[in-house]
């Protein structure tokens, strides 16, 4: 399924976003809080790195034309909006957070709220743009890694 000459860790990640993905996209809480547990076990460097690939790649599919203000809006509203209904415990500040991080936007405040971990609002991020933007979960992680192992390939100057 994954690629034979991905490192253990790099398969691990995978499978585990995935899976992650997948039940959010069947609005399972008991499995989506297990998935998001089990991708928080796993190095958060790394995780951290494939998530923000994914959003950032599935973000410039979904809007190949450019985000806009109300763009984001909306992408933060159906998120929320298909998201709080089965996970009540969602923290909207942390997916403005992941969203705007993706950006490349830097909130000046973030410092002074407290730590919350970001990987179950990426996750959220990446299935409903995901869905928005026709791509299928695994093709999206697998791009991710395949960008990061390039990008780690690439001497600079």
């Amino acid at each position: 399924m994954w690629p034979s000459g991905w490192p253990t860790p790099a398969r691990t990640i995978a499978i585990t976003i995935e899976s992650a993905v997948t039940a959010a996209q069947a609005a399972d809480e008991p499995a989506f809080t297990t998935a998001v547990t089990d991708l928080a076990a796993l190095p958060a460097d790394q995780v951290g790195s494939v998530l923000s690939t994914m959003v950032r790649e599935l973000l410039e599919v979904a809007h190949p034309d450019g985000l806009t203000g109300d763009d984001v809006r909306a992408v933060l509203n159906a998120v929320l909006g298909r998201s709080i209904t089965w996970l009540p415990t969602l923290a909207p500040t942390t997916v403005i957070s992941v969203l705007t991080g993706a950006l490349g936007i830097a909130d000046p405040d973030e410092q002074d709220r407290p730590d919350t971990n970001p990987q179950p609002a990426a996750i959220l991020l990446i299935d409903y743009l995901a869905t928005r933007a026709r791509v299928a979960p695994h093709h999206a992680v697998e791009r991710a890694v395949a960008e990061i192992a390039r990008a780690e390939t690439i001497e600079m100057p």
